[in-house]
């Protein structure tokens, strides 16, 4: 009998996303005989102790005595329970500072980490992921905040809504100026923000119309890819080397910053990687863009304007175009960012279905029964050793 637990989320504040639904645990009851799936109780998940008990899930304190610990984001070092095998997001992977104190402890308490982020496919596919409803969560906010900023219209909150389909009856009868919105990226994220851009009746175009042509309705255009970076010397553009080369290619957004009003952010980001503008950029009279959602939200990352994260409740900040400081949000002179940490908490409970679903699909399988390529690759530290494809993190981990 394999036992997994689902842990109790002990960031502040606290995630209200499960990795897995009590439905999707009575189904794995049923269909795996040899796996036991139990709770550890919390007040702040997105479903109740209660509906896992009714599910046939056991809800406990401790889950100690469990084989597989599932979390969602970073689990405190205290928390941490020596040799055990743990799933969760633990960016580290870009050998972030404020969780280095938590890897070193996965080391010394000889645990297994698995990171959801490192699961692949054989291209180098992301599996698992919230990064859909991030971008439907950042796309409304986006849209919501440049609401506020012109007094144009009125969109309330998502968290208002209990599930994706009331959301999208909140936007029956809504009506948009003739707003410009510049959408980057191609994954999970810019998927996410393409729902709520049809949803929303704004009207799709190619890059060249949105740049050459003003339109009576709101409109958008998607950049990614060719149409968004290029070699600086050959001037072509390929995925697998520009993301093993990045400092060799630059970014065309810059033409997209004085014809938009919104943009939406959804690129993936690492050091190296050229920014989609610069602060004296912001700082030219005919950049436009006045709403920023970084969906994706790296700070000072591809955005130079992300100062950091907004908590759930004050989504939006304001940044003085001149001062570089952080205001009020819709504020004179300054540009109003939706830049927060975690989105899908707003829509919880479907975006835990989804990636439960996947995380079933793809991975909990393989790993009751023995492994498979997937989670080998996924594997950060094998019972305390870093392994093989994660050497580079020795210093990071202590040396």
């Amino acid at each position: 009998m394999i036992t997994i637990g689902l842990l109790r989320e002990g960031k502040v504040p606290a995630d209200n996303r499960v990795a897995l639904t009590p439905a999707q645990c009575k189904w794995m009851h049923r269909s795996s005989p040899d796996v036991r799936v139990m709770a550890q109780a919390s007040p702040d998940r997105c479903y109740t102790d209660q509906e896992y008990r009714d599910a046939g899930v056991e809800v406990r304190e401790e889950v100690s005595a469990c084989d597989i610990l599932l979390g969602i984001k970073e689990v405190t070092v205290k928390d941490l329970i020596p040799g055990k095998t743990y799933l969760f997001f633990s960016h580290t992977r870009k050998q972030q500072a404020t969780n280095r104190q938590m890897f070193r402890t996965i080391l010394e308490k000889k645990i297994t980490l698995i990171d959801y982020e490192c699961l692949e496919h054989d291209d180098g596919q992301r599996i698992l992921g919230f990064g859909f409803f991030a971008g439907v969560v950042g796309a409304h906010n986006g849209i919501m905040a440049y609401g506020r900023r012109t007094g144009q219209y009125d969109l309330g909150r998502v968290h208002a809504q209990r599930s994706f389909r009331e959301l999208m009856h909140t936007y029956f009868g809504l009506r948009l100026p003739e707003i410009k919105v510049a959408v980057t990226g191609s994954g999970r994220v810019a998927h996410g923000v393409l729902e709520i851009m049809n949803l929303l009746e704004i009207v799709e175009v190619e890059p060249e119309e949105f740049l050459e042509r003003n339109f009576s309705y709101p409109v958008f255009t998607q950049v990614k890819g060719g149409a968004l970076y290029e070699h600086a010397q050959t001037q072509a553009y390929q995925r697998e080397h520009f993301h093993l080369h990045p400092q060799d290619y630059r970014c065309k957004f810059l033409p997209y910053t004085r014809k938009a009003d919104i943009l939406m952010n959804g690129i993936y980001w690492d050091k190296g990687m050229p920014r989609l503008f610069e602060w004296e950029d912001m700082n030219h009279p005919e950049f436009r863009i006045q709403t920023i959602a970084d969906i994706t939200d790296d700070r000072e990352g591809s955005i130079p304007c992300n100062l950091g994260d907004s908590p759930m409740d004050e989504p939006v900040y304001g940044v003085d175009r001149r001062s570089r400081a952080r205001t009020s949000p819709y504020a004179p002179g300054s540009v109003d960012i939706m830049a927060v940490g975690n989105l899908p908490n707003e829509l919880p409970r479907d975006a835990s279905r989804y990636f439960g679903e996947q995380l079933i699909k793809h991975v909990l399988e393989d790993l009751t029964r023995g492994g498979s390529k997937i989670i080998v690759r996924a594997t950060m530290v094998r019972e305390g050793q870093l392994t093989a494809p994660y050497q580079y993190l020795a210093e990071y981990a202590g040396g």
